[in-house]
């Protein structure tokens, strides 16, 4: 189904309610550019880690996409686990995974309250940037502590820069993305409103000192368009 959630006038802030699940996996592809090769080397290095019996979550796993195609290409027995605080993408991740015989979990959780496992991998594609900043720190910790030595935190984010013009610059070239894709200005100025205060990004130094102060021994960008980035921090 495509993504006209915005060609009417906003109510309300952004939120993963029923209105966005229907539509969620075509926005992704429309409006996060080069989604699909971000995804791509999200699961080489998930891939890359896990052996016999490894564990895997998946934060904000929205429709499951991203696990259902790991699980395909997954050569040993891992468990994957989804999890998000949306029971309409979760309604929508259940049906997908039954259609392709995906054996996955996914669940309902709050994933700053939810009690890990010792895990090889964590992933969050575009999570981080919706929880509260003065929280998001305790979060990464949590996820640390959970990894296995060597284990990785790979993440994607949308980010900003510090040097004023070179944000307005990057934003621009976002939206002229987002026309390229079939949203009109309206649309996209209508989709910004409703995410302001929600979507709080950090500049890519920032995310990297974060993930650092909370137990990683390494942190880099693998993948970035203008202001789209995918990190991996290992433990």
């Amino acid at each position: 189904m495509n993504d006209k959630v915005f060609t009417k006038p906003i109510t309300k802030q952004f939120e993963f309610d029923e209105e966005v699940a229907a539509v969620f996996d075509d926005m992704l592809q429309r409006s996060v550019p080069f989604y699909s090769e971000s995804q791509k080397i999200t699961e080489y290095f998930a891939l890359k880690k896990l052996e016999e019996g490894s564990l895997m979550y998946d934060l904000g796993c929205s429709t499951a996409s991203l696990l259902i195609s790991i699980k395909r290409k997954l050569k040993t027995d891992a468990t994957l686990i989804g999890l998000d605080n949306s029971q309409a993408m979760l309604e929508r991740a259940r049906k997908k995974c039954e259609a392709f015989g995906a054996d996955v979990k996914v669940e309902y959780a709050d994933i700053l309250e939810y009690n890990y496992r010792a895990a090889d991998v964590f992933v969050s594609n575009y999570t981080l940037q919706f929880i509260r900043p003065l929280v998001r720190e305790k979060l990464v910790k949590k996820i640390s502590n959970a990894l296995k030595k060597e284990g990785v935190f790979i993440f994607s984010e949308k980010v900003i820069s510090h040097h004023s013009k070179l944000n307005k610059d990057l934003i621009e070239c976002y939206y002229d993305f987002k026309k390229t894709q079939g949203y009109s200005e309206y649309e996209i100025m209508q989709k910004r409103e409703a995410l302001e205060n929600v979507l709080v990004p950090y500049s890519e130094n920032e995310n990297i000192k974060m993930a650092l102060n909370c137990g990683f021994s390494h942190c880099e960008v693998v993948f970035r368009w203008a202001n789209f980035a995918t990190f991996i921090a290992i433990k």
